[in-house]
């Protein structure tokens, strides 16, 4: 219990730096390019799909060097509260590579789908209810 409670810790802490990053690009990216192109969602995906390959490669071939807290402070932590998309697009990647390409495409498709359904959702929902 009490390893849970500081792996929980650990989790907090990342995503609160990620989450940070996240709100720094918001704020300073579309001063430095200002365009209508919701450009720093946009470079904070990418960037955070990036590390996480990155990570997920280094976790995978040198495994045996990191612990499980570095792990989940940086995967599940920092980028997990930088851009949940990157959790999304290893997870897509890991279906692909494994062979269920059938899987894959229905996880990216079913969740992009899904997502947006769930956001025009709780658009509707709640100018219905507050109007």
């Amino acid at each position: 219990m009490m390893r849970e409670l500081f792996l929980s810790s650990v989790v907090f802490a990342g995503a609160g730096t990620g989450g940070v990053l996240r709100h720094l690009a918001n704020r300073f990216i579309p001063m430095a390019l200002p365009v209508s192109f919701p450009l720093s969602t946009f470079i904070v995906n990418v960037l955070g799909c990036f590390a996480m390959g990155v990570l997920a490669s280094w976790f995978a071939f040198r495994g045996e060097a990191s612990s499980q807290t570095l792990r989940l402070l940086l995967t599940t932590g920092v980028l997990g509260g930088f851009t949940t998309f990157s959790a999304f697009s290893l997870d897509a990647a890991l279906l692909w590579e494994r062979g269920g390409i059938a899987e894959a495409a229905l996880y990216v498709s079913g969740s992009v789908v899904l997502s947006l359904i769930g956001v025009f959702g709780g658009l509707v929902l709640m100018r219905t209810i507050l109007q």
